[in-house]
């Protein structure tokens, strides 16, 4: 039985749902209701499907290049800490990536679902929290359904993006993005530590 809580925290941390309205509102401020309503079913459809194959096809693809899981919790560990610091110290993810979707590429799959939603850090999230070695196919399946459910969360943002955008704001957007990256930090350096100990008892 994994930490049902501390799934869903981690995922919302790497996701960030929050986060993505800022970003929702700028790729579809050109649309209307319902034309909004389906780039946000499609943004999530497509953030699931990539995820789902990261939690599929991951570790697959690890050991089919002879990567030792410890190796890339540790790499992974690294990567979701930098990014973690650059969500604290650097443009915050909203500020980021509505500067994507302002470039002129503005569609459900970029920038919305990726990178907005279905990130680096989410991807890594897939793969280091079904782990066939640590994880049997229960626990798996109940991190598949925590992480589905954070993706549920973010179509409901998206949903109600405007109302969502009045009531936080970009400015708290990018503090919640802030606060989020603190704790994506936090994770991450367990990550690396858990590697470290797991490379050395191999």
């Amino acid at each position: 039985m994994i930490d049902l809580i501390a799934t869903f925290i981690f995922f919302f941390a790497v996701i960030d749902p929050i986060g993505t309205v800022p970003v929702f509102i700028a790729v579809t401020q050109q649309h209307d209701a319902k034309t909004r309503r389906r780039i946000a079913l499609l943004a999530t459809l497509a953030s699931a499907i990539i995820l789902l194959f990261f939690v599929v096809a991951g570790e697959f693809i690890l050991t089919a290049m002879k990567i030792p899981l410890p190796a890339f919790q540790i790499a992974g560990g690294i990567v979701l800490f930098l990014f973690a610091l650059s969500m604290i110290f650097g443009e915050s993810k909203p500020e980021q990536e509505v500067k994507l979707a302002s470039s002129g590429n503005e569609t459900a799959v970029f920038p919305l679902a990726v990178p907005s939603i279905a990130g680096p850090g989410a991807m890594l999230a897939a793969v280091l929290l079904t782990e066939n070695s640590r994880y049997n196919l229960w626990e798996q399946a109940q991190t598949v359904f925590v992480m589905l459910s954070v993706l549920f969360v973010v179509y409901i943002l998206m949903l109600t993006a405007s109302w969502v955008h009045k009531f936080v704001g970009d400015s708290g957007a990018s503090v919640i993005s802030r606060i989020m990256g603190l704790i994506l930090a936090s994770v991450a350096t367990s990550n690396v530590l858990t590697g470290i100990k797991d490379y050395f008892l191999l």
